[in-house]
């Protein structure tokens, strides 16, 4: 029943679908070049033979792809990868990091006609479905179509999970479509079961997998050069109000510590000249990577506003705060500064990564504060006192090491599914 009203409110929805899609455009939030791609179109032709289709909502799924593709590519070097995602920060994140045989398209919104658009043209004869976004359209095609799907790295909030368990018929229904789901904890490993879902194993996240984010090696010495020995802290992926606590903080910090340089990464790099007018509001000296402005050294902000260079502002610093964490977003992924050797600082709001935030701090890995008033206490600590700083970065890095095996047990379980025919085939 449920099914029916979603598929009947998509196909009434069309105009205001149309709309909404619209205004992303004018915001700069779609790909206007490849824009029907969003519309079921693909831009390419799809190639001769077994193809698997890899999807990723956002940035940090994307991410976490990369590794698995490229085992992918050695197990099963014949066969053709299609990964789709849905922003632009993502397929310009993946824009030049994809391998041979590997192709990216935008997801097609939720609607049949798109939906069948674009699985009519690519025919995908194996489907890996990252994470948690679960588009009920797509899905049931699939399952109509009788194309085999993995759900890996599973997440599911215990929000989501109450209100899947008001549709209880209509979760398992969903659920259905995947022939076994791989969650990151025993927690969403139980609530999928209790969903309907089967089978369902846990076997860890498919992050700590993931290769240290890539810099430009000719940047960073550059930099290195520019700091001249500076000692800095990052805040990074921050969103709104969370670059008003990293100034806060600046500002406590650069009595005892004058030259210091905080370097602040906005998630959304389009954010840009919006927080640079709350950093000039300050009227503190700071520097604008979007504009190509120096570090010079009266500089106290670096705003690094550019996209996919986050590695980077990772190895220039040996204290990294987690953004998204200071306000109720849920934070984002500490294996990437762990595996640069970053003493790690987040905030309250992890829920994103419970059970990674929750590891980390059992192993004396990371710092959580409870509030944002701590961060600038918290980062004189670590500054004053290298053998502590330098013990949470080791700590931090030999929990990453640990957990990277998490692949090898995910490809032993997809590998049955894996040595599937060519569904396509004449």
């Amino acid at each position: 029943m449920l099914s029916c009203a979603y598929r009947l409110l998509t196909d009434l929805g069309a105009p205001a679908i149309g709309l909404y899609l619209l205004k992303r455009r004018m915001e700069g939030r779609e790909d206007k070049a490849r824009f029907a791609e969003r519309l079921g179109h693909a831009s390419v032709p799809r190639p001769e033979g077994r193809l698997i289709w890899c999807h990723a909502a956002s940035v940090g799924e994307a991410a976490s792809l990369m590794t698995l593709i490229e085992r992918l590519r050695d197990a099963y070097p014949e066969t053709h990868i299609l990964v789709t995602t849905g922003t632009v920060t993502s397929a310009r994140m993946l824009q030049g990091r994809l391998p041979p045989k590997v192709i990216h398209q935008y997801m097609p919104v939720d609607r049949l006609p798109y939906v069948k658009r674009f699985l009519d043209h690519w025919k995908p004869d194996f489907v890996l479905w990252i994470e948690s976004e679960l588009w009920p359209n797509m899905l049931a095609d699939l399952r109509l179509r009788l194309i085999p799907a993995v759900l890996l790295n599973g997440r599911m909030s215990e929000k989501s999970f109450r209100n899947w368990q008001k549709a209880r018929g209509w979760a398992k229904e969903i659920l259905g479509t995947f022939v076994l789901c791989l969650t990151q904890t025993e927690d969403e490993r139980m609530r999928f079961e209790s969903l309907g879902a089967k089978p369902v194993r846990c076997f860890g996240n498919l992050k700590y997998a993931a290769k240290p984010l890539p810099c430009d090696e000719q940047q960073l010495t550059q930099l290195k050069q520019t700091m001249a020995g500076r000692m800095a802290w990052v805040m990074a992926s921050t969103h709104r109000g969370e670059e008003d606590i990293a100034l806060e903080a600046h500002q406590k910090l650069r009595a005892k510590f004058p030259s210091l340089l905080t370097i602040i990464v906005p998630r959304h790099a389009t954010r840009g000249e919006e927080v640079a007018q709350r950093i000039r509001e300050t009227g503190m000296g700071f520097a604008q990577r979007s504009k190509n402005e120096d570090i010079a050294p009266d500089t106290g902000i670096y705003l690094a506003d550019t996209m996919g260079e986050l590695g980077l502002f990772y190895r220039l610093s040996p204290i990294a705060c987690i953004g998204g964490s200071f306000v109720a977003l849920g934070g984002h992924n500490p294996i990437e500064p762990a595996q640069l050797g970053c003493a790690i600082i987040f905030g309250p709001h992890m829920h994103n990564f419970s059970e990674m935030a929750r590891e980390f701090i059992r192993q004396n890995a990371s710092i959580q504060l409870q509030n944002a008033n701590e961060l600038a206490f918290t980062i004189d600590r670590l500054l004053s006192d290298a053998t502590e700083r330098t013990r949470y970065a080791q700590t931090a890095r030999v929990l990453a090491d640990q957990k990277r095996h998490v692949l090898d047990q995910i490809m032993q379980e997809l590998e049955p599914w894996l040595r599937f025919p060519n569904r396509n085939a004449a």
